[in-house]
Formats: C-alpha cells, structure tokens, sequence
C-alpha cells in the first residue's frame, strides 16, 4: 500500500487529478467568469501596450480598453439577450413543426420503397429533430446567463491588465535578469495572445458573414446564427457544424429546402474559406489540435463547466498545448494532442537538423 500511494505514484497522480477536476467543477461559478476575464486580458494585452507606447498611464489606457469592450457587451448584449428570449419562446413551435416534416419525409420514404416497410421502424422513433435546437438555445441562454456577470468579468479583467504591465519587473527582481524560466513563460503568453487574438478576429469576421446569410435569405434571428458562428467558430472542425445545423433546420421550417439548402451552402462556403485557407495562413504551425482531442476536449470542458465549458474547451485545451510544448520536457506531449500538421512540420525540421 505504501509503494501504491508513494512519491511520484501514478495512483497519487491520478488522484490528484480526480480531486482537481471535481474542485473545478464546484467552483465552476467563479472559474468561468474568471476564465473569461483571463482571455479577454490576453486579447486586450497587445493593445494595452500599443497605448503605453503611446505614453498612456496603464490605468487609462486600461480603462479604455475595458470601456470598449463593455459597450460591445451592452450593445451585442441588449440586442442579441431579446432575441434569444424570443427564439427560446418560439422553439416549442419550431419543434413541433420540425417534427411534422420529418414525419412526413419518413412516410414518403415508406411509400416509396413499397413491400417490407413494416419490418422497418419508424423514422421520426429514430430521429430526435427538435435536439439540435434546443442545444442552441440551451448554449444561447448559457452564454446569456454569463454575461449577467458581465461586471465581475469585466472588473477582473482590469485588474489582470494592470498586473500584466508590472509583472515583468516583478519577475526580473525575484528570479533575475536572464531567468529562463521567466522568459520560457513570456513567450508562451505572448503565442497564447496572438493565438487568441487572431481566433477572436477571425471568428469576429466569421459571425458577421453567417448573420449576413441568413439575414438575406429571410431567416428569423439572424443575430443569433451570427453569434452562434462566432463562438463555435473556437472550435475547430465541429464547430462549424454545431453552428450551421439549427440555421440549416430552421430554413427548413421557416422558408423551405431551397433556403435552406442556401444556407447550408453560405456556411460551408464562409467555414472552406476562413478555416481551410485564411486561418491556418495567419496562424501559422503549432496552432493545430487533433480532431479526436477537439472531440474529447468538448465533451471533457462540457461537462466540468457546462455549455459555456463547450467554448472555452478548446482555447483552454491550445492552452495545455502551448504550455506543454514550451518545456522540452514535455514538448512530445504537446506534439501529441496537436494536428498532423504540426507533427509533420517537426519532423522536418528534425531532418533540417540531422542534415
């Protein structure tokens, strides 16, 4: 019992983490505003010091930029807070109607194929229509619930900033002048803003194409296709997916399949171009994520702090990663959960290396 429970034992180890997980859990009410609070500061760094550069005390230029970002919350916040009420009140309706066109599809389906349809089930047993949905408005109200916190959030941030402008002198006079360690993690936050910075105006540009399509096309809500895109566009791959499906079903419903197979077509057509060809050009390599990680990750951060958990879960997974591959150490761990991409860039510069 004493070497199962010894120093460095993987069963302590594991324990560890269960313990850690389940702390993270319970304190999921203070972890994601103060999550959310993190990212923020890290987008809102390079400007904090492009304005110090410009002579602006930090606590001004600060301000400033929280007071920006505040009226984007108010704004996007009042506008987008209606329509998720109204959507959410409307559901009922769209499910309903949802319901009748798969139900007629799958008694067509049966009328088509003639003999031995009773041996087969029933479509609409098979098919739960209205799911998709309600996982939007379920991820929609989450994402409302947190901007109530939007103070908390936003007051925390201005604090980060203003620690961020000290800690390098802080850092210098506790472990010196040319501490390794200080500038390993300076340059990790430094790739971790960037990362951040262009996902967040990406995803930015990302939202308003897909509020734009489906304001053209005449679909209820377009605010809310558009922030849906925004947020899930932090996750790659699926994301996009999650975010085009209720779109897609309420062209269905609303207008018909020629508009909604438009809008299949705009969403895939905006997700090819900035996922496929922009985003990994401004990236660069070493940003990427398996697949499977993305899909375990979302599952993982879901569960420990609930949709709003969903996305954060792959910032916070790109997180680990840059953490990881920062130390040489574990650097094959990092290279391990990151996309066939990057491997294949490393085993090239090791064969640059070995040349």
């Amino acid at each position: 019992m004493e070497k199962l429970a010894g120093k460095g034992s993987p069963l302590l180890s594991a324990a560890a983490v269960v313990v850690i997980v389940y702390g993270m859990q319970a304190a999921k009410v203070l972890l994601v505003p103060f999550l959310l609070a993190l990212f923020l500061a890290l987008i809102s760094v390079r400007p904090l010091l492009w304005l110090q550069q410009r002579r602006v005390p930090s606590v001004l230029a600060a301000l400033l930029i929280v007071t920006a970002i505040m009226l984007v919350i108010g704004v996007a916040g009042t506008i987008v807070g209606t329509s998720i009420a109204e959507f959410t009140a409307a559901l009922p309706t769209y499910q309903t109607r949802l319901a009748t066109i798969v139900a007629e599809t799958g008694a067509w389906f049966y009328d088509f194929i003639g003999k031995g349809r009773e041996n087969l089930p029933n479509l609409a047993d098979l098919v739960d229509p209205g799911f998709a949905m309600r996982f939007a408005a379920t991820i929609l109200n989450a994402v409302r619930d947190v901007l109530t916190n939007a103070f908390l959030i936003l007051f925390t941030m201005v604090f980060i900033l203003l620690e961020a402008s000290s800690i390098a002198t802080k850092a210098r006079a506790a472990f010196g002048q040319g501490a390794g360690a200080f500038r390993q993690a300076r340059q990790f936050l430094d790739n971790l803003g960037r990362y951040l910075g262009i996902k967040t105006v990406v995803s930015l540009a990302t939202g308003f194409l897909a509020w734009l399509v489906t304001w053209l096309v005449g679909l209820d809500f377009p605010l809310l296709w558009g922030m849906l895109a925004f947020l899930f566009n932090y996750v790659p791959t699926i994301g996009s997916i999650i975010a085009a499906v209720p779109p897609v079903l309420l062209g269905l419903i609303q207008l018909g399949p020629a508009e909604s197979m438009t809008t299949a077509i705009g969403f895939l057509v905006i997700n090819v171009v900035f996922g496929n060809l922009l985003e990994p050009r401004l990236m660069g390599h070493g940003v990427g994520i398996s697949p499977l990680i993305v899909f375990t990750g979302l599952v993982f951060w879901g569960w420990v702090f609930g949709p709003v958990g969903m996305l954060l879960s792959v910032p916070l997974t790109m997180t680990l990663k840059m953490a990881l591959e920062s130390r040489d150490d574990t650097r094959w761990m990092g290279i391990l959960i990151g996309s066939e991409r990057d491997a294949q860039y490393e085993l090239a510069q090791d064969a640059e290396r070995n040349d």
